[in-house]
């Protein structure tokens, strides 16, 4: 998350709340009960439903019963819409499901768990600049998380009842002095297998900008592993992306003011902008202010609904701010 809208945080609210090492009374993997409210409308005293290319479908806005809910920096779905894993950059993974009205609605958050980053001994890591974890990709039952500050890309064997250390740290290819202190790998996401990356990992920063103010990113495997760009489209920041069945990059973005606050945006990368040495841009399918049911977008995913829908689901970064939200907002991206 962005410097600026975390100090804005810290001065509003007068404290930052941060973790410590299996403080009084938790448990190494931590029950937390989600209560939550449902979000009819996106737009704010409007019953519209569709915003461009996406129709919304629902969402919720979540408080939790441990002091260590929120931060929500990334999540994937390891069932399609049901079952999830996040991390936040507080150094915390989480786990958790979603139940459904019968027409598909989010309206509850059940079997939430949460449990603190671990070392190499086992033993809880206190300092949050070695898990600023702001990244996240799923396959096969490993997670592949990028971290900014203490900057790397680490790969975890998945396991709800106890995560473990990284089993193996990845190249991440972007020189590590090109790297923000705390702009760095926002979004970790995999191609599609059967489109022209052949399912390698992708990575892009959050606003580690070249001389040209171009986003560093990079693909890190397979015949087209490298470096490429994305162009920064005004003030907004890239937070997470995910790639689209036809092999096109999903970003979301977020900007943020002292005038106009927060801000979101939805930017469609195409596929065969995706390549060592180009510089990717691409069309904006979504923009949201403060006059829509929006906070500091930080996750995504993006997934197939049992009617062959595709979904977009949002999570925000409340960074333990009473003036902040932890929602989780759900799209139909209309591919015709």
């Amino acid at each position: 998350m962005s410097g600026c809208l975390r100090l804005f945080s810290c001065l509003v609210t007068g404290f930052l709340v941060t973790s410590s090492a299996f403080a009084a009374g938790r448990q190494p993997v931590e029950p937390v009960e989600i209560s939550v409210r449902q979000i009819t409308q996106f737009h704010i005293g409007r019953d519209e439903r569709k915003f461009g290319p996406l129709e919304f479908v629902g969402g919720l806005e979540m408080t939790g019963s441990s002091r260590d809910f929120g931060a929500l920096s990334a999540f994937r779905f390891l069932t399609p819409g049901s079952d999830f894993i996040g991390v936040t950059d507080t150094g915390f993974w989480y786990f958790g499901s979603i139940a459904r009205m019968a027409q598909g609605q989010p309206f509850a958050i059940f079997n939430f768990t949460m449990q603190q980053m671990m070392d190499e001994a086992g033993q809880p890591i206190d300092k949050k600049w070695e898990v600023d974890a702001e990244g996240l990709n799923v396959r096969d039952g490993v997670a592949t998380v990028g971290f900014e500050r203490n900057h790397r890309v680490a790969q975890f064997k998945i396991d709800p009842k106890g995560m473990k250390a990284p089993f193996r740290l990845l190249d991440f290819v972007v020189p590590e002095n090109e790297l923000r202190r705390n702009r760095g790998f926002e979004t970790v996401t995999r191609a599609p297998v059967d489109g022209p990356l052949k399912g390698s990992l992708v990575v892009v920063s959050e606003k580690s900008l070249d001389k040209d103010g171009n986003i560093y990113a990079a693909i890190l495997e397979g015949p087209g592993r490298g470096i490429f760009k994305v162009r920064r489209n005004g003030e907004f920041d890239i937070t997470d992306g995910a790639f689209l069945p036809g092999g096109d990059l999903l970003l979301l973005e977020r900007s943020f003011s002292m005038a106009g606050g927060v801000k979101m945006r939805l930017r469609r990368i195409a596929g065969s902008e995706i390549a060592k040495g180009k510089v990717a841009d691409g069309s904006v399918l979504l923009e949201a202010d403060m006059a829509y049911q929006i906070d500091n977008m930080e996750g995504m995913d993006v997934w197939r609904r049992d009617d062959g829908r595709l979904i977009v689901s949002l999570v925000s970064d409340d960074n333990h701010s009473i003036l902040q939200r932890n929602l989780y907002l759900e799209f139909i991206l209309h591919e015709d």
